[in-house]
């Protein structure tokens, strides 16, 4: 395997896997087609057998042959050389949706994360749905408003798998009402970029550091290099946030974002 970042897809959760399943249909064109090996972790789940028989059937249908279902569900799992094992020689890694919490706390300083970013970093592709989409990032959202206006100090976040960097990622964006909770995270540290994904929607994120919206609905880009004033502070916690001049895109299909430059790009 050689010695190059892997792709990303990272997906807003409620991915369409029976009707059109572009996305995952795109997930299996990336990974190899037929021949690829692909891990399903269902760490985030409290129903692993469940949520890992539904996506190896998918895969299946889809025409991956190999899939391995990670059932990884306490830190000794995560030591486990059986698990080590498994994990050689794929060319992608699946996490499902649940919660993200239990994905870093599981996996992070274990034998199966040191595994995982060794093969990220040689070139596998990495997938995301929901919970594990949130996880991509060095830093991610654990908890916040959804549905309400935004207000200080409401936003919870913890480290994250760290596989993309200086982004904050959120999931069900548009569908749950979390363009609030998004602008509070990017108010507390501008410099960081924050990336709403809606559901049956994803961002394949190149090698490159840019990013292809792919799905049926949209992305929401949040850049708080340009923000002028805010309110943030711990006085006065939980009132509503002010906060002017972010700059806001949001991007369908055939549309793009350099991570690097910071600017949309239109793809075709």
């Amino acid at each position: 395997m050689s010695s190059h970042k892997g792709t990303l897809v990272i997906i807003g959760g409620a991915e369409d896997k029976y009707q059109q399943p572009e996305i995952l249909e795109g997930v299996v064109s990336l990974i190899g087609g037929h021949a690829a090996r692909l891990g399903i972790i269902t760490t985030a789940t409290e129903h692993p057998k469940e949520s890992g028989h539904t996506y190896r059937e998918v895969f299946s249908r889809l025409g991956v042959k190999e899939t391995e279902i990670l059932d990884i569900r306490s830190r000794e799992d995560a030591n486990a050389e059986e698990n080590i094992r498994i994990m050689r020689d794929m060319d992608g890694f699946f996490f499902t949706g649940g919660d993200q919490l239990r994905i870093t706390s599981i996996l992070g300083g274990t034998r199966v994360y040191k595994e995982l970013y060794y093969a990220f970093t040689h070139g596998a592709a990495v997938i995301g749905t929901s919970a594990g989409a949130s996880v991509m990032c060095s830093t991610m959202i654990v908890e916040g408003n959804s549905n309400d206006a935004a207000r200080k100090c409401t936003l919870k976040m913890a480290p994250g798998l760290g596989l993309v960097e200086g982004v904050i990622i959120d999931q069900h964006f548009d569908q749950r009402g979390r363009l609030g909770r998004l602008l509070c995270g990017v108010a507390e540290n501008p410099g960081i970029l924050g990336i709403g994904i809606d559901e049956n929607t994803a961002i394949r994120v190149d090698p490159e550091d840019y990013f292809e919206v792919l799905g049926d609905n949209a992305v929401t880009v949040i850049d708080g290099r340009s923000i002028r004033k805010t309110n943030v502070s711990e006085l006065e916690p939980d009132e509503i946030l002010t906060i002017t001049d972010a700059c806001i895109h949001v991007l369908a299909k055939g549309h793009g974002y350099d991570l690097k430059a910071r600017e949309v790009i239109t793809l075709h």
